[in-house]
């Protein structure tokens, strides 16, 4: 049975505190409270049980002629709680409330019940009941400037008890919840209050990095802030302790506050012996010292908490290939369905020009010489899809081989125009081709087929996405020694395409080389393509050692499309003499342009 504060005691439950009240050898039932006591109306004790008699020294024999003689264990405020018992006695009201009470230079606050006892009915309640339970315990200010460090054993036993609760709190709630954010700040709201901490904080910690950063904080108002803060790890000896022995560490500051000292409890936390993250416990107002079970307390929270970073950690992992699995499959769907499109284009077109041949429409046979051109120029389209899926389809399988060999430069630009020049023109866009100012060949390390694919795939795209203004192809020389297949080389050649088309917007240029993806997907998209060729350029020129870079300033801004493939040899200047009538050479070095 419950008792609350302000409720009549049922007359069978009096009858059974006047018996209770007639033991006075100090025994007395718990009645499941960690307190039980009766006194009289001026404050005497008549019986007394506390679970923690031992731990105050009291002698459990003679424990009521203790308390009354010396008066070692009584309310601070005596007038006050009088009052109240005769008040209680008086109106045979229950009630329940906190008090201080004080046992030689500690003070306890308890959380107490107090009913009256009727020995019979229609007499006068003499005795009270009360029931109760400590809520914590503690030094009065001026004893704990020069309190010793050591706590006493009712200390202990509270401090242990609520720590307990504590680990236990903090465990319910990592289980609740997969969300790292919530956990973190949970985990330091609960240290933070229960503890009642000047600060509290929690970093994760990745063994790549030496930083970590504080992704969660509890901190007194009247404290600035280190949310987000980035902390070297090697400037602070607790932390680069606690990660290396995955022990807690307490490091001590003298002098910091008036009561002497600033304490910092450091506790790594870990899964499977292995740190992933770290929390710092700050304190000012308590100058005890730490006992092993405390410590090993705050390891077995640090281990929950680790085990929650690490499940949760693998949950975000697995999302997030989830979701990249689910986007792959969308693009890919995506992509059949423009393919299939962009196939049947040009294949139907083939059909229809030639069965107008096979019926007989051509009026003469220069007509049907255009069909039979238009249905070739459809033909070559529709291989250069088909290619396209072969070589992506290789590139994935890891089946893609090229043979290296020196390319003249000068070779591979005039193939260049010759095809699209014709393309540029017929869009009415200027088209202009620029080598570098060397009177020298420039030779690159490469294939040249997998090369001119490469820039017949980027010239196509500018002149495609251009309306108007044109398409420039450059290249410089870049001070950049190179590898190849373990072969060093001495630069590389750097090739620009620039155009004033169409640009792309800057929330849209990492879908540019993504497998699959188009800056526009749509069925009903203005541009045709399957979404292969800049992925199948970046790879080639990755895989003949150079780099693909696109950059353009927003929608139509125009684009610039540059990569680079090692230089074969460094060029020199070539420059003729008269001297005995005989050509000589003479080599000078050229100037690299930086990156």
């Amino acid at each position: 049975m419950t008792i609350t504060a302000n409720s009549q005691l049922p007359n069978v439950f009096s009858q059974n505190l006047e018996s209770i009240a007639s033991k006075t050898d100090g025994s007395l039932p718990t009645l499941g409270a960690e307190l039980v006591y009766t006194q009289d109306g001026a404050g005497r004790y008549l019986t007394f049980h506390w679970q923690h008699s031992e731990l105050l020294g009291l002698n459990t024999e003679k424990i009521v002629d203790e308390l009354n003689q010396m008066q070692t264990f009584a309310p601070v405020d005596k007038v006050n709680y009088v009052e109240r018992l005769h008040r209680i006695l008086t109106s045979l009201v229950p009630e329940r409330f906190q008090c201080w009470f004080s046992y030689h230079q500690e003070l306890f606050e308890l959380d107490l019940v107090i009913s009256p006892i009727m020995p019979s009915l229609g007499t006068t309640a003499t005795t009270v009941l009360v029931m109760g339970r400590l809520v914590q315990a503690t030094l009065n200010k001026k004893q704990a400037r020069v309190a010793s460090k050591t706590p006493t054993q009712i200390e202990l036993a509270l401090r242990s008890q609520q720590h307990q609760k504590l680990v236990n709190r903090i465990t319910r709630n990592i289980r609740r919840t997969l969300d790292l954010d919530i956990i973190w700040q949970q985990t330091v709201d609960s240290l933070g209050k229960a503890l009642r901490l000047e600060r509290c904080i929690i970093c994760p910690y990745q063994p790549s990095s030496s930083k970590v950063k504080v992704k969660a904080e509890y901190r007194q108002p009247e404290l600035r802030s280190m949310l987000g803060l980035e902390i070297d790890v090697a400037s602070e000896p607790a932390f680069a302790q606690a990660l290396t022995t995955l022990e807690p560490v307490v490091m001590e500051v003298p002098g910091c506050t008036e009561s002497g000292r600033q304490k910092t409890l450091v506790v790594a936390t870990c899964y499977q012996d292995q740190a992933n993250g770290l929390v710092a416990l700050n304190w000012q107002d308590e100058c005890y010292t730490l006992t092993e079970s405390e410590l090993e307390l705050a390891k077995e929270a640090a281990d929950q908490l680790g085990t929650a970073i690490a499940h949760a950690t693998l949950y975000e992992e697995l999302e997030v290939a989830r979701q990249k699995a689910e986007e792959a499959s969308r693009l890919k769907s995506e992509f059949l369905a423009n393919v299939s499109h962009e196939i049947r284009t040009p294949l139907n077109g083939m059909i229809g020009f030639l069965k107008l041949i096979l019926e007989g429409m051509a009026d003469d046979p220069e007509e049907q010489n255009q069909f039979l051109a238009e249905a070739h120029h459809l033909s070559i389209h529709l291989l250069n899809i088909i290619n396209d899926i072969l070589d992506i389809a290789k590139i994935e399988a890891g089946k893609m081989e090229l043979a290296y060999a020196p390319v003249k430069l000068d070779e591979l630009f005039s193939a260049v125009e010759s095809f699209m020049r014709p393309q540029a023109e017929t869009r009415n866009l200027s088209f202009r081709m620029q080598m570098p100012a060397i009177s020298d060949e420039i030779i690159v390390q490469s294939n040249y087929q997998r090369l001119l694919q490469v820039m017949l795939n980027l010239v196509g795209n500018a002149i495609k996405f251009t309306h108007e203004g044109g398409v420039t192809v450059s290249a410089d020389l870049v001070l950049k020694k190179s590898k190849l297949q373990g072969q060093q080389f001495p630069g590389m050649v750097r090739v620009r395409v620039a155009d004033t088309g169409i640009g792309v917007s800057l929330d849209k240029q990492d879908k540019l080389f993504q497998l699959f993806s188009q800056v526009d997907g749509s069925r009903t998209r203005q541009y045709g393509g399957t979404g292969l060729g800049l992925a199948i350029s970046q790879k080639l020129v990755e895989a003949m050692g150079g780099e693909v870079h696109f950059y353009s300033l927003g929608e139509g801004l125009g684009s610039t499309v540059t990569f680079t493939v090692p230089l074969y040899q460094q060029p020199v200047m070539v420059s003729s003499t008269d001297s005995d009538s005989t050509d000589s050479a003479v080599s000078d070095s050229v100037a690299f342009s930086p990156l």
